[in-house]
């Protein structure tokens, strides 16, 4: 067992071998994860989380890092988690080298960690919002959430990230339309990168009409700003960062910022919520007080949402 306030004490020095035995223990469920949440909680709600979304190819690993980059010349502490597909072997990030951002590995103001989505849906790892808390409280000024990049599914996001990057590309086909029913709905700043390619001007006109198809904003809300960049010569970057601090300060004036952080936070409690009640009943399989609720339904003496509520109402009493 490791002294959990001994860790937390070192990841707030910016120790990454401490922040990365502390997102390992997130990761891996373990029976001190209570007691590191509980230490992390009153050392959290400074960082500023910034998630980047959109279709494979678009270039977020290569915009990840420029951003880490400009936030570095501000002198600001970054923390990254780029969340990958799984190994369908080792349950392992894919992707965990993150060559594209090892430029960054030996700065000692930026702590870059891959996470594993272990099958997951909405483009995020189950364990990222803990993940989020553990980077906050070591001291990072800006968090980026990278997802996996798997397009409108990834809508997720949304709900981990004070503030929301969709990622597009010229060429990408039928970027837009396979995008449109998730990810270009969730959107708070939209980039365009590999803008030096021919549509990149057409790809943005396109994604302006769709933008305001059916909008209804009142005077003072926000309307997501288009930027075009070519990530691989930090071009247009500068802007990105300059958008994302508009924003910011936008939620700050009128309490979006707050209510959003709110939001995050009850959703994790319903999760681990759920995820615990969902433990208790897989551990019922053979119980006597499930098979007699089956029977009854087989009988014809119950019907299936009575016999629910009655397995729930015993677990909650239990």
């Amino acid at each position: 067992m490791q002294d959990v306030s001994t860790l937390v004490a070192q990841a707030r020095e910016g120790r990454p071998r401490a922040v990365a035995r502390l997102i390992s223990l997130v990761e891996g469920a373990s029976p001190q994860l209570r007691e590191v949440m509980a230490t992390l909680a009153p050392l959290t709600g400074g960082a500023y989380v910034v998630g980047l979304t959109g279709s494979p190819g678009v270039g977020k690993s290569t915009s990840t890092s420029a951003l880490v980059t400009a936030y570095r010349k501000q002198d600001k502490r970054v923390g990254v988690l780029a969340v990958d597909p799984s190994s369908p072997f080792s349950g392992g990030a894919l992707l965990g080298d993150r060559v594209r951002m090892s430029e960054h590995a030996s700065d000692p103001g930026v702590y870059i960690r891959s996470m594993a989505t272990r099958g997951h849906l909405g483009g995020l790892a189950w364990a990222a919002p803990q993940a989020i808390r553990v980077l906050d409280a070591a001291g990072c000024d800006v968090i980026l959430v990278e997802t996996v990049g798997v397009g409108q599914s990834e809508v997720e996001i949304a709900s981990q990230a004070d503030t929301s990057v969709v990622l597009l590309a010229p060429g990408m086909g039928d970027g837009i339309q396979a995008a449109k029913a998730g990810i270009l709905e969730i959107g708070d700043v939209y980039v365009v990168n590999k803008a030096d390619r021919d549509g990149a001007d057409a790809t943005a006109r396109e994604l302006n009409h769709m933008l305001g198809l059916g909008e209804s904003r009142a005077p003072g809300d926000w309307r997501p700003p288009i930027v075009k960049t070519v990530a691989a010569r930090a071009e247009g970057i500068d802007e990105v960062v300059e958008a994302l601090e508009k924003h910011r300060a936008w939620m700050e004036e009128r309490g979006v910022l707050t209510e959003r952080r709110l939001t995050r936070a009850a959703v994790e409690v319903e999760t681990i919520a759920v995820t615990a009640l969902r433990e208790r009943i897989g551990d019922l399989h053979g119980d006597r007080r499930l098979g007699a609720l089956a029977e009854k339904i087989v009988a014809g003496e119950l019907d299936p949402y009575r016999a629910a509520d009655e397995l729930v109402a015993g677990l909650t009493e239990g």
